[in-house]
């Protein structure tokens, strides 16, 4: 009965050709406008998954609460000293702070009068101790620098300096550092080459490390979901006003953006980049194998354009259904393509095999729709099941790319039956002249017949010896690694990620007050996984009376050198009197002496020289080298001589807001311990959090959780998909054994594929596991086609066109997919080696293991 009413439906067509194409045209255009009309994108990834999820809910929660910790740019700010990072950082947030129309906020959580006032308290009561007393002796050298930023009081409390010496206070080797720090940014200068000083570096006698050198801005953007990329807006105005600012010249600060909205502009850039190129080629190739399975221009422009009018249909019905596309959903036009065309080509085999033996247009199309008829419906309908299994699933991404692709599977069978054929009846292409099977594959059709047994032995031993390697199948639970490390985002945030202070890896909970988030502290400090814990009481400073109490006398003692009037302006003769009197006194300092230090001398005192008799424009860069940052200082040593006592009360309101609401809840958060880019390291640390605390959520948990419901996803997927294909072969075939016929190759192609990623080192990931169930459309298809074949008698297989058929189908998807293997995006890449693996294991399966497994035709036919 089916074959009749498909014969029907083609006869129809095919009678009426001009209204079958006007229909078609006219519902084309119909759905072209509407797609024009109503196209959204919704590039938010945090909606691909289910917010029922219990973790999901537990995300949503702490973001209402504090927004603020997502959808954020951070720009990292990096120079060759401490000032200048600060200098550029502060520069680069007045700019922008005033774009209320791109930003909701921009603030430096590291600037502001509170550190610079309270850094100091920070430190240990030793430190402080130190700290104090070395303020203390320098206080002369402190006022000749507050009174007089030149040259002329920069020589002069260098000289001052050197006298210690002269009393025995310290060796001229203990000076070595210092001295090189000052001689360095002199000889660059002199050299035309960028200078830079720093008089933290200077003071502390401490090498510094990357993050001295570094500032974070955090950024909160007004994103636009409608566009591929929602953030873009906000991080060119950054970068516009960090090149108008003339950051890298001004303070030669470099900055990077970072953060969960770069990211995810730069992935959706990256997949971008090539497309057309990659694109251009793929059609190329796809109409060259077409030509080869086809060999008619008529023809091959007949496929093409109902593939057009199907994707056009499927993409208003698509944007009906959903409403906007997502990052996953908007690839149905690729699967539609890939799978889609398997449709046209194999009717139009099936044509051309029917008009070689009957050279009549019409009685071919119709003898075509009578033979390949069931096995097109069949196939279509359990491709479209298998992607409508993901629809109960929680992965939303993939579960709205199921519900398009699967409404596409029919929009292209139906166009194969009705516009394809109309198409053809009015193009009229010329008979065919020769056969189409491969007779040159009867060696190996007999070789399957004549060696069924030994053929399903060893298949079944290897695929089954195999087996143990699946304990070995890994899941990158990673989505950082299917992002490309070339890019700026992902690149600073992997450098970032590898500080653990930067806390780019740590988990938040949410406590109903502040001393329960006390309390939740202390139980993840005592977690064997956690490296160091902050509440809102992180920011108020131990054993502040004593460090207070030493603070005191060294306020009492820098405070009025610090207030003194500065001296009037050095003239340029003054400055160069000043660097030759600083030279003498090195050189004398050194003497006849060798060693580290003295050379340090006497490398200072040449420097000096060489800068004495330097043009002036050059002797000003040099001061400005040096007193920009002493500028920087001395306010900071200002406000820090006016620490005072720190409480929860007098916090300032961005740290308060930052850890605690307005109704009491806090945040606490936890930092690893560990190496964070290990992925074992993350996953660890998110589960030992989560026995503590339940409520937690952050970066490693959502990693950790969201691995576990895509794979959930695709395991309930693949299960209803294979329960919905299995029903509709028994209600198709009616006969048990031949059901198995058509699963037992599915099943197989999919282990063996998966024992391969195994033993070539590919891992599954969130990209390329949504190879598997395209796996599943394409796998069953090819089965199909050969099962019904069987069941009508048909022998010596692989001599057929059915073969010819699914052998270039398979290269046109494997063209249309396997373009993505060149994608500089990895995660696209995966997804291409992995679809190029599924297809080589599903044409195998169904071309050569299929034949041998069904064996000879229960009743051989004419066919």
């Amino acid at each position: 009965m089916l074959k009749a009413k498909i014969a029907q439906v083609v006869n129809i067509s095919t009678a009426y050709p001009w209204v079958i194409i006007a229909l078609a045209a006219l519902i084309t255009i119909v759905s072209g406008v509407y797609s024009a009309r109503n196209f959204a994108l919704n590039t938010d990834i945090n909606k691909l998954i289910s917010p029922e999820l219990s973790w999901r809910q537990r995300e949503l929660v702490f973001l209402q609460a504090f927004p603020q910790r997502s959808e954020t740019i951070l720009a990292v700010v990096d120079a060759p000293t401490s000032e200048l990072a600060g200098q550029a950082a502060a520069a680069l947030v007045q700019k922008i702070s005033g774009q209320t129309d791109l930003f909701k906020s921009v603030r430096d959580p590291a600037g502001g009068p509170f550190f610079a006032r309270s850094a100091l308290l920070f430190s240990s009561t030793e430190e402080v101790a130190a700290t104090s007393k070395q303020l203390m002796e320098l206080q002369p050298l402190i006022q000749i620098l507050a009174t007089d930023q030149s040259l002329r009081g920069l020589s002069q409390g260098l000289s001052l300096a050197l006298v210690g010496l002269q009393r025995g206070a310290y060796k001229v080797d203990d000076l070595e550092q210092p001295l090189t720090l000052i001689a360095t940014p002199i000889e660059n200068a002199i050299a035309g080459k960028p200078a830079a000083f720093s008089w933290r570096e200077l003071l502390s006698r401490k090498p510094t490390e990357p993050s001295d050198l570094r500032r974070f801005i955090e950024i909160r953007p007004v994103l636009d979901y409608a566009a591929l990329e929602p953030g873009k807006k906000a991080t060119d105005a950054i970068r516009q006003a960090a090149a108008e600012l003339k950051l890298d010249t001004q303070y030669l600060a470099r900055v990077r953006l970072t953060g969960s909205v770069p990211i995810q502009d730069e992935e959706f850039a990256t997949l971008k980049e090539g497309a057309v190129v990659n694109t251009v080629a793929t059609v190329v190739v796809v109409l060259f194998i077409l030509w080869l399975a086809l060999k008619s221009p008529r023809i091959i422009f007949a496929v093409f354009l109902s593939i057009f009018v199907g994707l056009s249909v499927t993409a208003a019905l698509g944007l009906m259904m959903v409403d906007a596309l997502n990052p996953i959903s908007v690839a149905f036009a690729v699967l539609f393509v890939g799978i889609g065309v398997d449709f046209g080509i194999q009717f139009s085999v099936r044509y051309r095999a029917e008009r070689y033996e009957i050279d009549d247009l019409r009685t071919a199309l119709s003898k075509a729709a009578e033979h390949a008829g069931v096995p097109l419906t069949l196939a279509a309908a359990a491709t479209a099941a298998g992607f409508l299994s993901f629809l109960p699933t929680a992965y939303r991404g993939v579960a709205e790319l199921g519900q398009i692709a699967g409404v596409g599977m029919i929009i292209a069978y139906l166009t194969s039956i009705t516009f394809l054929p109309a198409l053809l009846a009015v193009l009229n292409p010329p008979g065919e002249k020769e056969p189409l099977g491969y007779k040159a594959l009867a060696p190996v059709d007999r070789f399957l017949s004549d060696h069924r047994i030994p053929i399903l032995a060893a298949t079944a031993a290897i695929s089954l010896g195999g087996l143990p390697l699946l304990y070995f199948l890994q899941f990158d639970f990673n989505p950082i690694n299917l992002r490309s490390p070339n890019t700026e985002s992902i690149a600073t945030y992997l450098e970032l990620r590898s500080d653990p202070t930067t806390g780019a890896s740590t988990i938040d909970a949410l406590a109903p007050n502040l001393p329960a988030a006390r309390e939740s502290a202390a139980r993840l400090a005592n977690v064997a996984e956690v490296g160091r814990v902050m509440t809102l009481a992180s920011f108020i400073p131990a054993d502040q009376p004593q460090k207070l109490a030493l603070i005191r006398p060294a306020a009492a003692r820098l405070e009025p050198a610090l207030k003194q009037n500065p001296r009037p302006a050095a003239t340029d003769a003054e400055n160069i009197a000043g660097l030759n009197r600083a030279a003498d006194a090195l050189n004398k300092a050194a003497g006849a002496q060798s060693g580290p230090g003295a050379a340090a001398a006497k490398r200072l005192a040449t420097a000096l020289t060489q800068l004495a008799k330097s043009d002036q424009a050059t002797r000003d860069k040099v001061q400005a080298v040096f007193v920009s940052p002493l500028r920087i200082t001395l306010d900071g040593l200002r406000a820090t001589l006016q620490a005072r006592q720190v409480t929860e009360q007098n916090l300032p309101a961005d740290i308060t807001d930052d850890w605690v609401k307005p109704d009491g809840r806090a945040r606490v958060e936890a930092f690893p311990k560990g190496d964070p880019n290990d992925n074992e390291t993350l996953r660890s640390f998110a589960r030992a959090v989560l026995a503590v605390e339940p409520n937690a959520t952050g970066g490693p948990i959502s990693i950790l959780e969201s691995g576990h419901t895509v794979i959930a996803a695709f395991i309930e997927a693949g299960i209803w998909a294979m329960i919905s294909i299995a029903i509709l072969l028994w209600i198709t075939l009616r006969r048990f054994g031949d059901v198995l016929l058509t699963l037992v190759p599915l099943l197989l192609a999919g282990v063996v594929t998966l024992e391969i990623c195994v033993i070539i080192g590919l891992p599954l990931n969130f990209a390329n596991i949504i190879a598997l169930p395209l796996l599943l459309g394409i796998g069953v298809a090819f089965k199909i086609y050969y099962i019904t074949a069987w069941r009508a008698g048909q022998t010596d297989l692989l001599q057929t066109s059915l073969t010819r058929a699914i052998i270039y189908s398979a290269l046109t998807t494997a063209t249309a997919f396997g373009s993505l293997w060149l994608s500089s995006h990895p995660g696209t890449s995966s997804m291409g080696k992995l679809l190029a693996l599924s297809l080589i294991t599903t044409l195998a399966a169904a071309v050569l293991f299929q034949p041998a497994l069904m064996g000879r035709p229960r009743e051989i036919r004419d066919v």
